[in-house]
C-alpha cells in the first residue's frame, strides 16, 4: 500500500485496525449519548422536573474530564487492547443500572459514572499512533475520530425508533439495555480481534506513571500551570450541581467536593515534581527531549474546537427554534434536523482535517481551519429572523466543517510528540475539550446567543496566535528498546 493512500475499503493490517478501533469508539459514544434522544420519554417514565433533566445532562460529563487524564495513563501502561476492552464491558454495568432505574437519585448515579466511557476516545488515539506512519497518521487520526464521534449522532437517529419498536412504558429501557449489551459483545470481539502493535514493533511504556514525564524544569511548571483549568472546570461543575445552582448537592456537600477538588490538585502537583525530579537533576540529552508547550497549545486548540462543538450542539436546536419559529414557522422538530447538521459533518470534516494536515503541514493546517472557525462563529452570531434558513443552515454547516476539521489537525500531531506517552498527552488534550464545553455552557447561561457566537470567535483569534508558537514535527523521535538501545521513529 502507498505510503499516501489509505484504501479504506480493505479489512487487513493497518486497515483492519482502524475499522476495529473507530467502531469501539462509535459504541462507546452511543452508549455514553444513549439517554439523550430519550429524554423527554424517561423524565415522563420517572417523573422528573427540568431541573432535574438539567442535572442529568451536567452529570453525564462531569466524570470525563478527569476519566480522560486517568485512562491516559492506563492505555500508555497497560496497552489500548486491554484498555479498550475493559472500559467497554465497565461502561455495560452502569449502562444497565440506568435502564432499570425507577428514581432521579438511580438516573443521577448512574449517569455520572456512565461519563468515564466517553474518555473512550483517548485509547484509539494511541492505538491508531502505533498502526499508521507520520504520513497517514493525521488523515487516519481524523476517520477514527470523526467516524467515531458519529456514534452521539447514531444514537438520535436509532434509539427512539428502537424503542418504539419494543414498545410499552418500558421501551426506553430496553433500547438503552440493548447498547449496553452491545458494548459488552464488542468488548470480547475487540479482545481477540486486535493487537497493540504492528507484528516485530515495540510497544514503549513510560518509565513511571501517575503524571507525564517532561524534560525541563520549564517544562514541568508550564505542565503544573496547564493542569489548574482542568480542576477549576470540575469545580465549575460542583458549582452548578449546588444550592447556586440546579441545587442537587447541599451547600455542604459541595464545600467537601472543592476541598476534594483541590486536594487533589495539590496531590497531582506532588506526583509531577516527584516523577520529574530525579531525571530533571542533571540536563535531558538533546535526543530524548520534547517540548510540552507543543502539548499545552493543542491543549487550547482542541478546546475552542471540540469544546465549541459540545455547546453549540447542544444549544443549535434551541437557538434555530426561537430565531425561525415566528419569522418561518420552523417546529421544535424541524429546528432539530436543522441543527443535526452540525454534527453530521464529523463523518468527512475530522478526516478530511487529518487528511489536510498530512499533506499541507500540521502548524499551517491548524492555523486555516481555526481562523475559518473564527470567521464561522462570526457570521454564526450575525443571523436574524429574517435570514432564510437554508442560508443559516449552510453557515452552520461551513462553520462547522472548520471546527471539526481543526479537530481533525489537532490529533493529527498529538502522535507525533513523544510515543511512549501519547496516551496521556491525548488524555489531556482531550479533556481540554470538555473543559472547554463547560465553560462555554456556562457562559451562554449568561449571554445572549449573539454574544456567545461572538466571543468563541473571539477566543479563536487568540488561539491562532498560540498557534504561531507550535513546532512542526519534523526528523525522527527517539524511544528506547528494554535492552537499552535506541530506536528511531520518523515524523515526517
Amino acid at each position: 500500500m502507498s505510503p499516501q493512500k489509505l484504501n479504506i475499503l480493505s479489512f487487513s493490517g493497518n486497515i483492519k485496525i482502524l475499522h476495529m478501533t473507530w467502531l469501539a469508539f462509535f459504541i462507546s459514544f452511543v452508549v455514553w449519548f444513549s439517554h439523550a434522544p430519550l429524554m423527554l420519554v424517561i423524565a415522563d417514565s420517572i417523573g422528573m422536573s427540568k431541573s432535574e433533566i438539567k442535572t442529568i445532562l451536567i452529570l453525564n460529563v462531569a466524570l470525563t474530564i478527569p476519566s480522560r487524564i486517568i485512562i491516559g495513563m492506563l492505555v500508555d501502561k497497560f496497552g489500548p487492547k486491554r484498555t479498550f476492552s475493559t472500559l467497554l464491558a465497565l461502561a455495560s454495568l452502569p449502562c444497565f443500572l440506568f435502564a432499570l432505574s425507577n428514581t432521579f437519585e438511580q438516573l443521577a448515579l448512574a449517569r455520572f459514572l456512565l461519563g468515564f466511557v466517553g474518555a473512550g476516545f483517548v485509547i484509539g488515539i494511541r492505538m491508531i499512533g502505533e498502526w499508521f506512519p507520520a504520513k497517514q497518521v493525521g488523515v487516519a487520526e481524523g476517520i477514527y475520530g470523526g467516524w467515531g464521534n458519529f456514534g452521539s449522532a447514531a444514537a438520535a437517529m436509532t434509539l427512539p425508533s428502537l424503542a418504539l419498536i419494543f414498545g410499552g412504558d418500558n421501551g426506553w429501557r430496553y433500547a438503552i439495555a440493548t447498547t449496553g449489551c452491545i458494548a459488552l459483545v464488542y468488548s470480547v470481539i475487540y479482545f481477540f480481534a486486535v493487537s497493540d502493535t504492528p507484528k516485530g514493533s515495540t510497544y514503549f511504556k513510560p518509565k513511571k506513571t501517575g503524571a507525564m514525564e517532561v524534560t525541563s524544569v520549564g517544562d514541568m511548571i508550564l505542565y503544573i500551570v496547564m493542569t489548574i483549568p482542568l480542576y477549576a472546570a470540575l469545580t465549575l461543575l460542583t458549582w452548578k450541581l449546588s444550592p447556586a445552582g440546579v441545587h442537587l448537592l447541599p451547600e455542604y456537600v459541595a464545600v467537601g467536593i472543592y476541598f476534594c477538588i483541590w486536594l487533589l490538585f495539590l496531590y497531582n502537583v506532588f506526583k509531577i515534581v516527584s516523577i520529574n525530579r530525579e531525571h530533571l537533576s542533571k540536563p535531558v540529552p538533546e535526543l530524548h527531549q520534547y517540548r510540552f508547550k507543543q502539548v499545552a497549545i493543542l491543549d487550547l486548540a482542541y478546546m475552542i474546537t471540540f469544546g465549541s462543538e459540545l455547546a453549540v450542539v447542544s444549544m443549535l436546536p434551541i437557538f434555530f427554534y426561537e430565531t425561525f419559529h415566528e419569522t418561518q414557522g420552523v417546529t421544535m422538530v424541524q429546528a432539530g434536523m436543522l441543527a443535526a447538521g452540525f454534527a453530521f459533518m464529523n463523518l468527512i470534516a475530522r478526516p478530511g482535517g487529518g487528511w489536510i494536515s498530512d499533506r499541507l503541514g500540521r502548524k499551517l493546517s491548524l492555523t486555516i481551519f481555526i481562523l475559518g472557525l473564527s470567521a464561522g462563529y462570526y457570521i454564526l452570531s450575525r443571523i436574524t429572523p429574517e435570514w432564510p434558513v437554508y442560508l443559516a443552515v449552510m453557515m452552520t454547516m461551513v462553520c462547522s466543517f472548520f471546527v471539526q476539521a481543526g479537530e481533525g489537525a489537532v490529533f493529527a500531531m498529538v502522535p507525533l510528540i513523544k510515543r511512549r506517552m501519547t496516551g496521556q498527552i491525548a488524555g489531556m488534550v482531550g479533556a481540554y475539550g470538555n473543559v472547554g464545553a463547560v465553560i462555554l455552557l456556562t457562559v451562554l447561561s449568561f449571554v445572549t446567543p449573539t454574544l456567545f457566537f461572538t466571543m468563541i470567535a473571539v477566543s479563536a483569534l487568540f488561539v491562532v496566535i498560540v498557534v504561531q508558537f507550535i513546532e512542526e514535527p519534523k526528523g525522527h523521535m527517539a524511544e528506547i528498546l528494554e535492552d537499552g538501545t535506541v530506536e528511531m521513529i520518523e515524523l515526517s
